[in-house]
């Protein structure tokens, strides 16, 4: 059994700054991909930054140079921190983990945490 657990949302100024952390745990594989989506209110879930075991990282155009994603492959943790906010990045942070067994691909996610940018 796979349980993630996200820390960190709140409500925060534009320009602002939050940090995001998801701690797995139960049967992990080595082989594995960590990510944070959000879903804004009316919005499809989107992908904001993921990063795999090997430390490919990628990040969505709308949030690069401002969202930093890192992970710690001993603890199976992977934060997010995120710099100079946004009214659009309003929403609610998924942690995503994705488990590779050599087969097939299986996809776990947390409960979310909302994140709220205003003045």
């Amino acid at each position: 059994q796979v349980q993630l657990v996200e820390s960190g949302g709140g409500l925060v100024q534009p320009g602002g700054s939050l940090r995001l952390s998801c701690a797995a745990s139960g049967s992990l594989l080595s082989s594995n991909a960590m990510a944070w989506y959000r879903q804004a209110p009316g919005k499809q879930r989107e992908l904001v930054a993921g990063t795999t075991s090997v430390g490919v990282i990628n990040y969505a155009d709308s949030v690069k140079g401002r969202f930093i994603i890192s992970r710690d492959n001993a603890k199976n943790t992977v934060s997010l921190q995120m710099n100079s906010l946004k009214a659009e990045d309003t929403g609610v942070y998924y942690c995503n983990l994705d488990l590779w067994n050599g087969a097939t691909w299986s996809h776990y996610w947390g409960q979310g945490t909302q994140v709220t940018v205003s003045s």
